[in-house]
């Protein structure tokens, strides 16, 4: 008996974006269409303005595709309006930044706790799933930390704890090590590949960094707006 195919998370069909610029149309992503299963680790890289960071905000909800169709996780994102595309992304999406993004003036606990507050859950719930998210980070003993007493890379734990708090299917992560020293930036590494190969999260990560890369299952480059797929043995040889 052979194993089904896994399941297809995220699709894009035929999906183009274009921004208005002194009213001159600008194109970042060209007719492009691409299918992420369930629990791959996917790295997209390209140089700068290529459209990397337009391509997680489109699978995020956060923006719009010009033409096309964007499905996550079965839900055809362009059919929600704006409110329902935030319940949508509180429930399936967490988003990892490359500045972290953490309030300064919030505990870790705090921080990872900001996604829930929106949630029916009870405090004593919250509690609970933000322990959770912190100890798979790593970070039980931080929680009652401020950002300023932690290192870049605990700075980074907490921003991955807080993505993880809902749980979701998705993780979308925008440089996340390129902010980070070479040993922080492999800690990181280390833990999303831990994510996704332990707690089989999906993960779509841009980065500029072929060793970053090289922790994907493939890796995907974006060329003038189109995804051009390559071999992870080609970018090992490149060096």
């Amino acid at each position: 008996m052979t194993n089904s195919a896994p399941e297809t998370l995220v699709k894009l069909r035929e999906v183009s974006k274009e921004y208005m610029r002194d009213k001159i149309h600008v194109p970042v992503l060209s007719n492009t269409s691409l299918d992420i299963p369930k629990g791959e680790f996917v790295a997209v890289m390209g140089p700068s303005g290529s459209g990397k960071s337009t391509l997680l905000n489109l699978v995020a909800g956060i923006d719009r595709p010009t033409t096309g169709t964007i499905i996550v996780a079965g839900q055809v994102l362009n059919d929600l309006s704006e409110s329902k595309l935030t319940r949508w992304r509180s429930h399936h999406l967490g988003f990892i930044f490359q500045l972290y993004n953490l309030m300064p003036v919030l505990t870790a606990f705090e921080n990872v706790e900001l996604p829930l507050l929106l949630t029916p859950l009870s405090k004593r719930q919250r509690a609970e799933h933000v322990r959770t998210a912190l100890r798979i980070v790593g970070l039980s003993d931080r929680m009652d930390h401020y950002p300023r007493q932690l290192s870049g890379g605990q700075e980074q734990r907490v921003a991955i704890a807080r993505a993880l708090v809902n749980d979701p299917v998705l993780l979308l992560a925008d440089e996340p090590t390129g902010n980070l020293d070479a040993t922080a930036a492999q800690e990181i590494l280390d833990l999303l590949q831990q994510l996704n190969e332990e707690f089989e999260k999906t993960i779509i990560m841009v980065t500029h960094d072929p060793r970053a890369a090289r922790r994907a299952h493939r890796m995907l480059h974006l060329e003038k707006g189109t995804f051009v797929e390559t071999e992870l043995d080609a970018l090992e040889a490149a060096g």
